[in-house]
C-alpha cells in the first residue's frame, strides 16, 4: 500500500496536499471508529482476566518509560515526540485479533489485550506528542490545559470510550451499523499507507536512519526478549503468551504517523519505522513464535 501511494505521487493521481487531507481524514473518522468497532463487540465478563489486563498495561508503561529515556539521547530534540511513540505502539488492536485467530481459530486474549494496552497506546501518544512538539515552549498551565483538552477531544480516545461505554451497556449493534462500522474502521490501514507512500522521503529518511533503526530493534526485538520471559515466568501460556506477542513485537501501527503528522510533527522518522518494522516484522515475528513453540509454550 504505501508503495501504491509512491507509484500515485509519481503519476501525479495524488499529491501532497490530497495526501496530507487523506491522512486528516484517517486521523478522524476511519481511525476513531476501526477502535471503536474493535471494543464494542468485546464480551469482556466472559473472558475477563484481571492479572493479564494488569501485565499488559505495566509492561506497556514500563516501554513507553524506556522509550522516553533512551529518546534523549538524540540532539534533535524534535524528533524525540515520534521516537517514543514510534518505539512502543504496535498494530495489537489491527493484527492482533487476526493473528490469534489465525492460529487458534478464536480471537483469544486479543480483546483483553487490547483493553489492557490500546488506551494506554493512545492516551500517551496524545501526551508524548504534545509535550514532545517541535515547537515546544515551557511546560506551564497554559501547556497542561491545552495537552489535557487534546486528549479529552482526541478523535481516538473519543472511540475508544464510546467502544468501551456501547460494550459495558451491552447495547445490541444492528447489522447495517455493524456492517458499516465494519467498512469505516476497514479504510484506515490502506488509505494511511497510501498516504504515507504519497508523502515519503527517502532523503529526509536517510537523514533520522540512526533514530530509525534504533526504534525498529526496540519494537521487533528487545521490548519482547525483556517481557517475553517474564510472561512465562509469570504462568501466561497460548492464546496468552501470543497475545503478549503481538503487543511487544508486531510492527509500529501506521496510526502513529496520522496522529503525528496531525498534531504537528514532520511524520518522517515515524514513517521510516513504519516502514521498517512491517517490512522485518514478518521475520521477526516468525522467529518469536518458532521459539514459543520449540519451548512447548503455544
Amino acid at each position: 500500500m504505501m508503495v501504491l501511494g509512491m507509484l500515485f505521487r509519481k503519476l501525479g493521481w495524488m499529491d501532497e496536499e490530497f495526501a496530507s487531507k487523506m491522512n486528516k481524514f484517517v486521523f478522524l473518522i476511519p481511525l476513531p471508529v476501526l477502535l471503536f468497532g474493535d471494543l464494542e463487540k468485546v464480551d469482556f465478563e466472559e473472558v475477563w482476566n484481571i492479572k493479564f489486563v494488569i501485565f499488559c498495561f505495566v509492561v506497556t508503561f514500563i516501554c513507553i518509560a524506556i522509550a522516553a529515556l533512551l529518546s534523549c539521547a538524540w540532539q534533535d530534540r524534535s524528533i524525540q515526540g515520534e521516537f517514543i511513540q514510534a518505539s512502543y505502539r504496535s498494530s495489537a488492536a489491527l493484527l492482533g485479533i487476526a493473528f490469534i485467530q489465525n492460529i487458534y481459530g478464536s480471537a483469544g486474549m486479543a480483546p483483553l489485550m487490547i483493553i489492557g494496552s490500546v488506551p494506554l497506546y493512545n492516551v500517551m501518544a496524545v501526551i508524548v506528542l504534545s509535550f514532545f512538539h517541535p515547537e515546544r515552549k515551557v511546560i506551564d498551565k497554559a501547556v497542561w490545559v491545552k495537552t489535557l483538552k487534546g486528549i479529552v477531544t482526541n478523535p481516538i480516545i473519543i472511540g475508544i470510550v464510546l467502544g468501551l461505554i456501547w460494550s459495558a451497556c451491552k447495547i445490541p449493534m444492528p447489522t447495517i451499523l455493524n456492517k458499516t462500522v465494519s467498512s469505516i474502521g476497514g479504510m484506515s490501514t490502506p488509505m494511511g499507507l497510501m498516504a504515507m507512500g504519497a508523502t515519503f522521503d527517502f532523503k529526509k529518511a536517510l537523514g533520522k536512519i540512526k533514530p530509525a533503526v534504533m526504534a525498529t530493534f526496540m519494537k521487533l526485538i528487545a521490548f519482547v526478549a525483556v517481557f517475553l520471559p517474564v510472561a512465562v515466568r509469570m504462568g501466561f501460556r497460548r492464546e496468552e503468551l501470543v497475545a503478549i506477542l503481538v503487543m511487544l513485537g508486531s510492527a509500529t501501527t501506521v496510526s502513529s504517523f496520522v496522529m503525528s503528522k496531525n498534531m504537528g510533527h514532520e511524520g518522517t522518522l515515524s514513517s521510516t519505522v513504519v516502514m521498517l518494522t512491517t517490512l522485518f516484522s514478518a521475520f521477526t515475528l516468525t522467529g518469536w513464535l518458532f521459539a514459543l513453540r520449540v519451548f512447548q509454550l503455544v
